[in-house]
C-alpha cells in the first residue's frame, strides 16, 4: 500500500545541488512528488510509493548529498495520489 513520507532537511543544504540531486535520483525509483528549497535554508522532500521504494529512495538521497545534511525530520502520512512524476518546486509557487 502506497504511503507518503516528507522529509525536511537543514544543514548546508542550499545551493549544493540538492533539488537537482534528488530529482535525478527520484527517476530511479517508483516514486513521484517534489522537492522544494525552503525559506528557512533547509529543504523538502515529499513523495509517494510503496514503502520500499520509498526507502530506497531516501536511503538513495542519503549517501548522495549526506555530507550537507546536518538534521531532518520525517512525517508519514497517507498517500493521496495526487502528483505524477517527480518535480522541483519553487517556494511560494
Amino acid at each position: 500500500m502506497a504511503e507518503r513520507r516528507q522529509i525536511e532537511y537543514t544543514g548546508c543544504v542550499q545551493g549544493v545541488g540538492f533539488r537537482a540531486t534528488t530529482r535525478s535520483v527520484a527517476g530511479r525509483f517508483k516514486v513521484s512528488g517534489y522537492v522544494l528549497n525552503l525559506p528557512d535554508g533547509g529543504v523538502r522532500v515529499v513523495a509517494e510509493g510503496e514503502p520500499g521504494e520509498l526507502d530506497g529512495f531516501f536511503a538513495a538521497v542519503r549517501r548522495r548529498m549526506g555530507r550537507y545534511i546536518q538534521g531532518t525530520s520525517e512525517f508519514k502520512l497517507p498517500a493521496t495520489g495526487e502528483f505524477e512524476g517527480f518535480d522541483v518546486r519553487y517556494f511560494g509557487s
